[in-house]
């Protein structure tokens, strides 16, 4: 496991002094010049426009689907909890409602399935959503597990479908400029990149309770162990499940993390060794992902990566001069020889010198992928066939780096990794936790 020294950053290594550090209020004009802004598609007429389903119609999904109505008509929503289906045949006037995702999928009258359900359901309905033709938006991390994603990766990449992975700071102009000046070398060769997540929760013990009326608890829970209804799983909480996703290690991180790939340049590889701790005892009966963890990564060539949840006062395990909210250690920075540079999704990106942020990159420069709209780009891709910024051997990266963090962190040891191989070496009881039994009928070949 990474040693306290590894570590041990104060408040100053993290925000630096006011009279050291930039935090820009407007990205620097040269930056914006630089980089036109992407054309967004307008309204179209009625003929022209996607005909689009929502899978999953919790907040996000509902968030997703109104952004998508900007570039299409939402012509059917679906859900396994009546209550939510409800909600979004009234949100989205006109569209058909229904309980099982593969009638939706097998529409053949239909472009574009927007996923926003649960983890654990991301891939079955991506699958059944590709096999039936359709373009995919899917929320983030793209899978539940490493071996999930190497499924929906071949079968994308074998087919003529787009689809996009929910993981939008790649559409924030703040992260693009981090990561063009750090793969330009602004910071000379990196050394680290340092990630701060918020913590999870650490609550229970939970009772099991009758399943509400309108819920289909069986349908809700899928692939994963059928057991009794417990009110803190279902809906916005099963993210603190084990069962069901990772914590905030793969929710925030596959946010965080993937900008740390991008900048990187390791955004279609990954790193070579991994050691993880959970920080805290979870409390029995309660949520069992971890609340509290450092993850340490290596990369092939040596640079190392950190990724810490936040406590009351800072980062987990790291020592600061004074407390702090832990909103201020929200976000992730890049470290080099010639300083470093930090960023949130807030817009505030800040430097060690003003200088390195300041100055133009030269016109030969590298320059990424530009979006300004991610479901935008999503859109613009279904119309030229174009990769999407996150396509999905990007967003199965960006899931399987924070995947591989919470098999460390559940293990508590150094595991090593091969990125091209995609599985570990020499450690059996690491690579059966690549993949999960999957309940039947809630299956591969069943999707």
């Amino acid at each position: 496991m990474a040693t306290d020294s590894d570590i041990r950053w104060t408040r100053r290594d993290v925000l630096r002094s006011a009279a050291t550090a930039t935090a820009l209020a407007t990205l620097p004009n040269w930056f914006l010049e630089a980089c036109p802004s992407q054309v967004v598609a307008g309204e179209k007429s009625p003929n022209e426009r996607p005909r689009i389903a929502l899978i999953g119609c919790g907040g996000m999904g509902t968030a997703d689907g109104k952004s998508a109505q900007r570039f299409g008509d939402i012509v059917a929503v679906c859900d396994v909890d009546a209550s939510h289906l409800d909600k979004a045949r009234e949100t989205f006037k006109g569209a058909i409602g229904y309980h099982d995702y593969r009638k939706v999928c097998d529409l053949p009258d239909l472009d574009v399935i927007i996923n926003g359900t649960p983890d654990h359901w991301h891939t079955l309905v991506n699958l059944r959503a590709i096999r039936g033709g359709k373009d995919v938006y899917s929320e983030k991390p793209l899978t539940l597990t490493i071996d999930e994603g190497k499924h929906i990766v071949a079968l994308v990449t074998k087919s003529d479908r787009i689809l996009q992975t929910g993981t939008q700071q790649r559409s924030d102009k703040t992260f693009r400029l981090a990561c063009e000046l750090v793969r330009n070398g602004r910071l000379g060769k990196v050394e680290r990149a340092k990630v701060w997540l918020p913590r999870g929760l650490r609550e229970g013990p939970f009772a099991a309770k009758p399943v509400p009326q309108g819920l289909d608890w069986d349908f809700w829970q899928g692939q994963t162990s059928s057991i009794e209804f417990v009110p803190e799983r279902c809906h916005e909480k099963f993210r603190y499940w084990w069962d069901y996703s990772g914590g905030t290690m793969t929710d925030w991180g596959a946010h965080h993390n993937d900008i740390v790939l991008w900048g990187l340049g390791q955004d279609r590889s990954g790193p070579v060794s991994i050691e993880g701790e959970s920080l805290v005892e979870q409390i029995p009966c309660g949520y069992t992902a971890a609340s509290q963890y450092r993850v340490k990564y290596v990369y092939e060539n040596g640079v190392e990566h950190f990724c810490n949840s936040t406590s009351a006062n800072g980062p987990a395990g790291v020592v600061i001069e004074e407390p702090g909210p832990d909103e201020k250690y929200h976000g992730l920075q890049f470290e080099g020889p010639q300083g470093w540079i930090f960023v949130t999704r807030e817009g505030k990106i800040e430097a060690s010198d003003p200088a390195l942020i300041d100055t133009p990159l030269p016109s030969g420069a590298e320059r990424l992928y530009v979006s300004d709209d991610h479901m935008g780009n999503f859109f613009e891709c279904v119309k030229t066939r174009k990769l999407p910024i996150c396509d999905v051997e990007i967003g199965h990266r960006s899931a399987s780096v924070c995947q591989l963090g919470v098999i460390a962190i559940r293990l508590g040891r150094k595991l090593e990794w091969d990125p091209l191989a995609e599985n570990f070496k020499n450690d059996p009881e690491a690579t059966c936790m690549l993949t999960r039994e999957m309940r039947k009928p809630y299956a591969y070949d069943e999707a």
